[in-house]
Order: C-alpha cells, then structure tokens, then sequence
C-alpha cells in the first residue's frame, strides 16, 4: 500500500472547506443584493403611493367650475341714488349678488315671484361673485348701465359636483347637491353655459373661509419674503462664519467646541428653533406676530448651521497646493482665500445654500409657533405685514371640515413639491456643472 504524505491529506480536506466557505461568503452577497433591491422597491413603491394619492386628489384644484352670465350692470341695483361721483363708497356697497342671481334665473328660465324655486337657487353660486363684480366695476365704472358675459365661480359644493367628486347616485338626504341643482347643472353645461377654467385663483386669491375663493397668494408672497430675508442673512453671515473656521481660527479646543455646537445645530428639531424665535424676536424684542420678517429670522437661525457644514466642506475640498502657490507667488492670506480659495469653493457653497433654502421653504412648525397660522386675506406689501407661507397654508387647509379643501390642500402641496424639486435639480445642475476633480 502506497503512503500518501500528511501534508498532502491536509490540503485535500483543507480545499473543500475553503470552497464552501467561500460558497458561503458568495450566497451571503447575493443575498445582501436581494435585500437592498427589495428595500429600495419598498421606500419607491410608498413614494409612488404618496405621489399618486396626493396627485389624483389635487390635479382637480387647477380647475374651477365657472357659470358664464351675461351680467347686467343694473344702475337702480349699484348706485339707485345716483351718488357714486360724491361718494364712491357705493360702488363698494352695492347688492351685486342680486346681479348674478337675476342673470342666472334668466337664463335657467325661473320666474323671479317663485319663491321655493328662487330659495333652492340658493348655494349654486359662489358668495365670492359679490367681489367678482364689485371689482370690475370698481375698476371700470363705466360698466354701469351695461351688459357684460361674466364667469361667475358656482360653489364649492357644485364644483365638486361638476368635476365628478359627489356620489350623485346616492338619496338626496346624504349629500350636499339637491336634484334640482344636478338638473339645472346638467342643462347649464348642456347649454355650454358652465364649464371648467384654469384656477388662476388658487395663485392669487388670500385665505377664505369659501374653498373656491381660497388660494395661495398671501402664502406665496409670504414665503417670497421669507426666502429673501433668508438669503440676505444666512448666505453672508455662514459663509463668513465658515472661512474664519476654515482658513483663520487656529485650531484648540474652543474652535472644537463650536464646531460640535454647529453640528448639533444642525440636527436639532426645527420646532425648537420656533421656540427660540418666540421667545427672542417676539416676547423679547417684541417683533410683529405672523410677520414674514420674524419667519425670515427663525428660518436663517435654521438655516445657518447648513451652510456653514456645507461651506467649510467646499473650502476643504480645495487643495493645499492652490494656498501654497497663492501663498508663494506673494498673496497675501485675505487675498488668498477671496481671490483665489472662495472662487474655486463657489459652486459647493451655493449648492449648499440651495439645499439650505429648500429645507427652509418646506418647514412648517416654526412658522406656527410666531403665528404665521393667522387667517390673512390681504397680501403683505411689506414683510413687517401680516402674512403666511405655503407650507402653514397646506396645514390650515388640512385642518377644515369642508370636502373642497382637500382638493385645496393636494393642489398646494403639488405646487410645494415642484418648488423644492426645482430647487434640488438645480443644485445638483450646478454641482455638476461647476464641480471640479483634483
């Protein structure tokens, strides 16, 4: 019988165990594979959930059921005593409802004396056609005494109604929309009288306790307002901040300590920040409540700690060769860091502020805590005026009773989530336009 050397047996056992182990090593990857796919399958299948939901409740808000009149600017109804010359207050408080309900029984044919007809007319329009008329006479009063075709707003309850949101099929005692309004609906849309338009309103109308005459314009201009207060004051001060941390502080045990508090600023809840803005700019300092101004200065406190991460991570990525030339050629520090360090670190800081800007817009529990939940209906001409953002606005409407305001509430959070997705493509756009590799 032949000897087989011992460390040949050895090697034979030795190469089984090293195939499965690395069978072993190889399924466990496959397995991690399967995990992080599945993963990502999850957090995109809720994303698009959430899109889809918010989507197909919202896309309807865009669009506003409309009932066109031919309105006749009635004399004996908007100034019967003749005074609007002396006193033009009369204009503004003329009984123009009566206008559109005397056009609107014209056309659906209702005699004026049938009382229980002229009540169930009642809720078809909106309240809102008061302003409607009342503006355009206000700004063209020689529309008095003439007949003008005017898309007066229906009410909420018929736009719902209209675009198909109310179960019609149900018995009248269960929905807000009585038969005869579905009738005279369907004869006026068959007429080509009511029909849906493009919601110009949702971008212009204030706060309303009528969802059709509800829109976003007070939020945007408030949001417009804090947003440049933003930039104002946190770009130049974390920027500021960032190059002295960066390029001048030495470096011990105090510059530590800041730049631990820096980063625990940065994850700390943005309602504490509310607090602090309360506390300070209001009950101390005692600023105007619900003012853009107050919530410019809550979001920069918010703001700050992102752009200076940001803005010493883009000065640090410039490398030392670009100072030691700078510095070698004879520059001084301060001519250095700004004519050569800051210039090359420019596209890093704006993506930061960028992004910094963006989470700003979105936050919402800040704004609550220095009263921007206020119901303002008149925009702010300056950002000491009352005013509320968009965000503050979407959590208003999410908190009304009314079907009307959901749609509301969907349709602004679309117009927030293409803010902030445009905000984003744009720092990534300018990331890779201007990063450079070293």
């Amino acid at each position: 019988m032949t000897d087989i050397p011992l460390d040949t047996m050895a090697g034979a056992v030795a190469r089984p165990r090293r195939d499965i182990g690395l069978k072993a090593r190889y399924a466990a990857e496959r397995r991690f594979r399967i995990y992080g796919v599945i993963a990502i399958s999850v957090g995109l299948a809720f994303l698009a959930i959430m899109l889809i939901t918010i989507v197909s409740k919202g896309y309807t808000a865009f669009w506003q059921t409309t009932v066109t009149l031919p309105i006749s600017f009635d004399e004996k109804v908007i100034d019967p005593s003749g005074k609007r010359a002396t006193d033009p207050s009369v204009l503004i408080k003329a009984n123009y409802p009566k206008l559109a309900d005397t056009a609107l029984m014209a056309k659906l044919g209702i005699d004026p004396s049938n009382k229980p007809m002229v009540m169930k007319l009642k809720g078809f329009l909106s309240e809102g056609a008061r302003v409607q008329l009342r503006d355009i006479v206000a700004a063209d009063p020689s529309v008095i005494g003439t007949t003008r075709d005017v898309n007066i707003l229906t009410a909420a309850n018929l736009d719902s109604a209209f675009k198909g949101q109310i179960d019609l099929s149900v018995d009248e005692a269960r929905r807000k929309v009585s038969n005869q309004q579905i009738e005279w609906m369907n004869k006026l849309t068959a007429d080509g009288v009511m029909a849906e338009h493009f919601n110009t309103g949702l971008f212009t109308y204030g706060a309303s306790s009528r969802p059709e005459t509800s829109g976003m314009g007070v939020a945007i201009i408030g949001s417009f307002y804090m947003m440049v207060i933003v930039l104002v004051l946190a770009l130049p001060i974390g920027v500021a901040a960032s190059i002295y941390l960066e390029e001048f502080a030495k470096k011990n045990r105090f510059t530590d300590l800041i730049e631990v508090n820096i980063n625990n600023l940065a994850a700390v809840p943005s309602i504490v920040f509310g607090l602090l803005g309360l506390a300070v700019f209001i009950n101390f300092l005692g600023m105007p409540r619900s003012a853009a101004f107050v919530g410019g200065l809550v979001l920069t406190l918010m703001t700050l700690p992102t752009i200076i991460i940001a803005t010493r991570a883009a000065l640090a990525a410039v490398p030392p060769s670009i100072r030691s030339a700078a510095l070698g050629l004879g520059a001084s520090k301060m001519q250095m860091v700004f004519q050569h360090i800051l210039p090359l670190a420019a596209p890093g800081i704006l993506t930061g502020t960028i992004i910094g800007l963006a989470r700003a817009l979105g936050e919402t529990a800040p704004l609550l805590l220095i009263g921007m939940v206020a119901f303002v209906a008149d925009y702010p001409k300056t950002p000491f005026d009352p005013a509320t953002a968009l965000p503050v606005q979407i959590y208003m409407w999410a908190n009304e009773a009314e079907r009307a305001f959901v749609e509301r509430m969907s349709g602004a959070i679309i117009i927030l989530l293409v803010f902030l997705m445009a905000m984003n493509i744009t720092a990534i756009v300018l990331r890779r336009r201007f990063e450079r590799r070293w």
